[in-house]
């Protein structure tokens, strides 16, 4: 049995999986932002739930510090909430646009924080990503909370991407200290998501495939299936994976060296928060 913590598990795919898992014996903490979607989820489970606001800073801090009290093994995280917000800029209360502080910066911080006890766990970081950091991203490190310029699909598409260099960055840090990371695409999954995105390209780009989309079930088959498994045993750590196959990412998604940027840069923008707390296994790395 593994414990695994899956973030945005109060309805798609997230819900699906831990429905999934918990079927076949794990123990899943369900973590979601509503309280009602997240207790309908995790109640006939008879599943533990914690919940978290990802446009608050204040919340991923609460979920983590809730994580490390209650569960000393931590087998398995999924990077799974996010989402994408209308078609006008919005800034959280941090001070961050909202799809880049949601999608990527939360789950980066909460990463941070339960580093160490991901790797004494020897867990596997999952990070939700898309096919959209294909189709989607233009990519500007100098500009990654969109204050000069603003899309919704662009924003979704960029987040999406910079959880791909993310699990890069994660995996050269912290790969010799027992974690590893994978990223996957589920799929265009027929689920609420899209509703939010109003009239931006990314919701065109949803009712264009409405005919092929799939469920959430099986939207969250590759997630199950890595939650599973282990890396270097059933598949390799540090890839992209759609349909439980290794693809290639783009090659802005590819570069070592931007992820590695990427990673200094939220360091930087976090740097009030993080330098409170001990340096985790990640900070520490060089």
């Amino acid at each position: 049995m593994k414990t695994i913590v899956i973030t945005g598990a109060s309805d798609g795919i997230g819900a699906a999986a831990a429905r999934k898992l918990t079927d076949r014996g794990h123990r899943v903490i369900v973590v979601g932002r509503s309280p009602e979607k997240t207790a309908a989820v995790a109640n006939p489970l008879h599943s533990p739930y914690l919940l978290a606001d990802f446009s608050d800073l204040d919340d991923v801090e609460q979920l983590a510090a809730d994580l490390l009290t209650e569960y000393p093994q931590i087998d398995v995280l999924v990077n799974n909430a996010g989402g994408t917000f209308g078609d006008d800029r919005i800034e959280t209360t941090d001070g961050h646009e909202l799809t880049f502080q949601v999608n990527y910066l939360a789950p980066w911080y909460l990463t941070w924080l339960l580093a160490e006890r991901l790797a004494a766990s020897r867990a596997t970081v999952i990070n939700t990503s898309s096919v959209a950091h294909k189709l989607l991203a233009r990519f500007d490190i100098g500009d990654l909370d969109a204050e000069r310029r603003f899309a919704p699909s662009v924003a979704y598409g960029n987040a999406k991407l910079e959880l791909v260099l993310h699990m890069h960055e994660l995996n050269r840090r912290c790969g010799t200290k027992g974690l590893s990371a994978v990223a996957f695409h589920p799929g265009i999954v027929g689920t609420d998501f899209s509703s939010e995105a109003e009239t931006s390209l990314l919701a065109r780009m949803y009712q264009a495939f409405g005919s092929q989309m799939i469920s959430p079930e099986k939207g969250a088959d590759t997630m199950v299936w890595l939650a599973e498994g282990t890396p270097g045993i059933n598949y390799p750590a540090d890839r992209y994976f759609v349909n439980r196959s290794v693809r290639a990412t783009s090659k802005t998604a590819a570069d070592r060296d931007l992820a590695d940027q990427l990673w200094r840069r939220t360091e930087l923008i976090l740097a009030d928060r993080i330098r409170r707390f001990e340096p985790s296994p990640i900070h520490s790395a060089t």
